[in-house]
């Protein structure tokens, strides 16, 4: 099984999929490699990279909204999902506006902000949700979340993430999925726990998971998996956990060049 995360890893600058990886993966699939969407998205903002894959012709599974659901990609069908408590949502929000941050809530297509900055406006172009500013917040989280994103400059994030480990570290997973977007999900909750479910439905053991990501939200699924994998654009901190590097960026087919090489033995072996 192979686990591909979306932004900076599978698609390119543009947000597009090549021509070139879109055939490799084909060729792969057709070889009988699983391949496993993996990412921060929701539901609706990974629907049209599974089609554009196939996946929506075929069983199989896409992990959304960092591991917070598993979805059908053939069906559309949720077979699990995880919420934030309440309580500690609310905490999260009153503290990240205390310090004049917004704060979002993905549900079905809509992207709820409670005001918005230029990286609220940046996540819009990045996913293609419906931005809707929300005139009371704490009515909206009290609904129910899978995750809260704190977006804003990464320079004012890191002491908002120190503030809100400190007092609610215990009761929440952290972590930022961009320099500029703070995540927070449900204690012990991520793709790689996500992964180790899917991975357990299909009957697939651990040392025949491979999984590529760039970013501090896929360190998870890249220490659990049997090869973890990090693109040559990744974060440093994920290079140097990951057993393998690819030789190439995402906007030079880095993901095509590792299953070729690695899976399809047309390079160096693995």
């Amino acid at each position: 099984m192979l686990v591909l995360d979306l932004d900076d890893t599978l698609l390119r600058s543009d947000l597009s999929i090549s021509f070139r990886t879109r055939n490799v993966i084909k060729k792969a699939v057709a070889q009988g490699l699983v391949v496993v969407l993996a990412s921060g998205r929701i539901p609706a903002a990974l629907d049209q990279f599974s089609k554009i894959l196939g996946m929506h012709k075929r069983p199989g599974y896409l992990i959304c909204s960092n591991g917070t659901i598993i979805q059908e990609s053939n069906t559309g069908k949720i077979i699990w999902e995880i919420q934030l408590d309440t309580e500690t949502a609310l905490a999260v929000y009153d503290l990240a506006t205390a310090e004049g941050f917004p704060v979002q809530i993905y549900e079905d297509d809509i992207m709820y902000v409670s005001k918005t900055n230029e990286y609220t406006r940046y996540d819009q172009k990045l996913t293609g949700l419906k931005q809707v500013v929300a005139g009371d917040f704490h009515a909206i989280v009290k609904k129910g979340c899978n995750k809260l994103l704190i977006p804003g400059d990464p320079m004012l994030l890191q002491p908002l993430e120190i503030l809100i480990r400190t007092y609610l570290g215990g009761d929440i997973t952290l972590f930022t999925s961009k320099p500029y977007f703070l995540e927070i999900l449900p204690r012990e909750t991520d793709k790689g726990t996500a992964l180790a479910k899917v991975a357990d439905i299909l009957g697939i053991e651990q040392r025949a998971v491979m999984a590529i990501g760039d970013s501090m939200n896929d360190e998870a699924m890249i220490r659990w998996a049997g090869v973890g994998v990090a693109m040559a654009n990744g974060d440093e901190r994920i290079k140097k956990i990951a057993d393998l590097v690819t030789d190439r960026t995402n906007d030079e087919d880095g993901v095509a060049d590792f299953i070729e090489q690695r899976i399809l033995g047309k390079g160096p072996a693995a």
